[in-house]
C-alpha cells in the first residue's frame, strides 16, 4: 500500500451555531470517507457525513484517556493511508487557537497531502452573536487575539502583555479558569480598571450566556454566576455597546431545548426553523419509513378520479410501487392528484408532475370541499389513498360520506429506528422543555420506545407540541397531551405556535 494514498482536510467548524459552517466544509465532509472531531464541535455537524462514513471523536471524555496531540497527529497520519478524503473538524478555525498548524506539521512531515478550510473564529463569532463588534469608528480601530492560557515563558502570555499592543479590542481565548489572573495582567500593564469588559460562556449556541463589567468588577461577576468553559473574554470600549446590539438572545425560543421527533431524512426543514429562532435542538427520531414489507400492488390507476397524498412518505412509496409493478407516470394520465401540503406537492414537482390541488386548509372538510371544487360531486369517483400501515385519517370517512369510493392502500410502515432506544436516556438528561410532534406516527412511537414510566417523567418536565388534531391524540393516547397545536397544520406555523406558546409562558 502507498505511503498516504489520501488527503487530509483540516475544517474549521465554526464557533458553535451549526449554519457557521463553511460550504467548502460541508461539502468535504458530504464525501468524506472518516471523521475526526473534538468537543467544540456542534454535535449535528459530524452528523453531516455521508451515510457510512466512520466518526472518530478525540475529545475528552470522563470514562475514558484522552488523546495527546501527538496522538492525534499519528492518527490522522494513519487514517490518511487508509482512506481517501480524511475530515479533520476543529472548533473555530484551524489555525487560530486551534493546533492545526501543529496538526498540519505532522501530517507535512510525514508526506500526507492536506488542505486547510478556515472557519469562523470564535473571537469574531462568537463576539458577532454577543452583540460585540471588536472594531467600531471612534472606539476600537485594531483587536488583538490571545491566549488565556499559555505557558508563562510564552511572550503572548498575558503576564507579559507589556509586549502587546494594548490599544483597541483585546479577546482572551480559553480564559474562564484564569479570567482574574489575566483581568489583573490587563490592569497592570496599563488600562484603567474601569475599562468595559465581557466575557461570553458558550458563544454562539442556544447556551450563550454573556456577563458584562468593568476590568475590576467582571472577575467577581462571573465567578459569581459560575461561569464557565468554553469562554472568551472581550476588553474594550466595544464592550459597552453590547446593551444596544445584543441580538442572539432576544430570539423568541433562546434557550429553549426542544425535542425533534421526526424522521431523520424530514427533520431538516423543522430543525432549521427552531434554530432560527434561538432553540437548543436534540434530534430524536421517532419513525424510520420502511416501503418494502407493506406496499401492495395498486391496481390500475387510470380507475381511478383522485388520488390523495398526504406526505412526502406517500410519494415515495407510491412511486416505488408503480417501478415495482412495471408502470410509468403516464399510467396516472388522466387522474387528479391531491397533495395535502406544500413540501408534498414539491415531491410531486421533482418528479416532472404538478398537483391538481393543494389545499389551503388541511382539515378534511375542507379537502373534500376543494376537491369538488376541482373536479365535480365526489359520489362515484374512485379515490385511492396510499397512507401508513398504522395510521388514522379522518379524511376517508368524509369523503365516503359524500359518495366517493375510497380505496386505502398500506403503503408504507413508520417503523421505530433500530438505534432509538439507545437515546432513551440521553433525552431525560436533556431535560427538554418542549417535545414536538410532526405526526401521529411520531408520538406513537415515542410512547412505545420510552415506556410508561420514562414517559411520565417527560410529562413532568415537557410541553407537547403536535402538528395538528390527529397527531395530537396520538400523543394523548400515549399518555403526552399536547398543549399546542396550530390551527393550519404546517411545519411552518408550528413553529410559530410553539414561540407565541413560550411569550405566553416567559410573560
Amino acid at each position: 500500500m502507498s505511503a498516504a494514498i489520501g488527503k487530509v482536510f483540516l475544517v474549521g467548524a465554526g464557533p458553535g451555531d451549526p449554519g457557521l459552517l463553511t460550504v467548502r466544509g460541508r461539502e468535504l465532509l458530504e464525501r468524506a470517507d472518516v471523521v475526526v472531531f473534538d468537543h467544540l464541535v456542534h454535535e449535528s455537524i459530524p452528523g453531516i457525513a455521508r451515510a457510512g462514513a466512520e466518526r472518530i471523536f478525540v475529545g475528552k471524555r470522563p470514562d475514558q484517556q484522552p488523546l495527546t496531540q501527538d496522538d492525534i497527529g499519528r492518527l490522522l497520519v494513519t487514517l490518511a493511508r487508509e482512506h481517501a478524503c480524511v475530515v479533520r473538524l476543529k472548533g473555530g478555525d484551524p489555525f487560530v487557537f486551534g493546533r492545526g498548524g501543529e496538526e498540519a506539521l505532522a501530517l507535512a512531515g510525514a508526506g500526507v497531502p492536506f488542505e486547510i478550510v478556515p472557519g469562523v473564529t470564535a473571537g469574531l463569532g462568537a463576539t458577532a452573536y454577543a452583540g460585540i463588534p471588536v472594531t467600531h469608528r471612534g472606539l476600537a480601530s485594531s483587536v488583538t487575539f490571545v491566549t488565556g492560557h499559555a505557558a508563562t515563558d510564552d511572550p503572548c502570555s498575558p503576564s507579559r502583555l507589556d509586549r502587546l499592543h494594548l490599544d483597541g479590542t483585546l479577546v482572551f481565548y480559553m480564559s474562564a479558569s484564569r479570567l482574574e489572573e489575566n483581568l489583573r495582567a490587563v490592569m497592570a500593564a496599563g488600562r484603567p480598571p474601569e475599562t468595559p469588559a465581557a466575557v461570553i460562556e458558550s458563544g454562539a449556541q442556544p447556551r450563550q450566556r454573556v456577563v458584562t463589567g468593568t476590568l475590576a468588577e467582571l472577575a467577581a461577576r462571573a465567578a459569581t454566576l459560575g461561569v464557565q468553559s468554553p469562554a472568551l473574554v472581550v476588553v474594550g470600549e466595544v464592550a459597552r455597546l453590547r446593551d444596544q446590539l445584543k441580538w442572539f438572545e432576544d430570539r423568541p425560543l433562546f434557550g429553549r431545548r426542544v425535542v425533534v421527533t421526526r424522521a431523520k431524512d424530514r427533520a431538516a426543514e423543522l430543525i432549521r426553523l427552531l434554530r432560527e429562532r434561538g432553540a437548543d435542538i436534540f434530534e430524536f427520531p421517532t419513525v424510520e419509513i420502511d416501503a418494502s414489507p407493506v406496499a401492495a400492488p395498486l391496481g390500475e390507476l387510470s380507475a381511478y378520479a383522485w388520488i390523495v397524498l398526504a406526505s412526502i412518505n406517500a410519494v415515495e412509496t407510491l412511486f416505488a410501487r408503480m417501478a415495482a409493478d412495471g408502470v410509468d407516470a403516464r399510467s396516472l394520465h388522466g387522474v387528479r392528484l391531491c397533495a395535502i401540503s406544500a413540501r408534498t406537492a414539491e415531491a410531486l414537482h421533482q418528479r416532472a408532475l404538478r398537483a391538481d390541488l393543494t389545499p389551503a386548509e388541511y382539515e378534511s372538510e375542507n379537502v373534500a370541499d376543494e376537491m369538488e371544487r376541482a373536479g365535480g360531486p365526489l359520489r362515484g369517483q374512485r379515490v385511492l389513498m396510499p397512507r401508513p400501515e398504522i395510521g388514522r385519517s379522518a379524511l376517508p370517512g368524509v369523503l365516503r360520506a359524500r359518495g366517493a369510493e375510497v380505496h386505502e392502500v398500506p403503503a408504507y410502515e413508520a417503523a421505530i429506528p433500530r438505534d432509538s432506544a439507545q437515546l432513551a436516556g440521553a433525552l431525560l438528561e436533556f431535560a427538554p422543555d418542549y417535545v414536538v410532534f410532526s405526526s401521529a406516527s411520531a408520538a406513537r412511537n415515542l410512547g412505545a420506545i420510552l415506556g410508561p414510566a420514562r414517559t411520565a417523567a417527560l410529562t413532568r418536565v415537557a410541553v407537547f407540541a403536535a402538528i395538528g388534531p390527529i397527531a395530537a391524540q396520538s400523543a394523548a393516547d400515549s399518555g403526552m397531551s399536547a398543549a399546542v397545536v396550530p390551527a393550519r397544520h404546517t411545519i411552518a406555523e408550528l413553529v410559530a405556535a410553539l414561540a407565541a406558546h413560550d411569550a405566553q409562558r416567559r410573560a
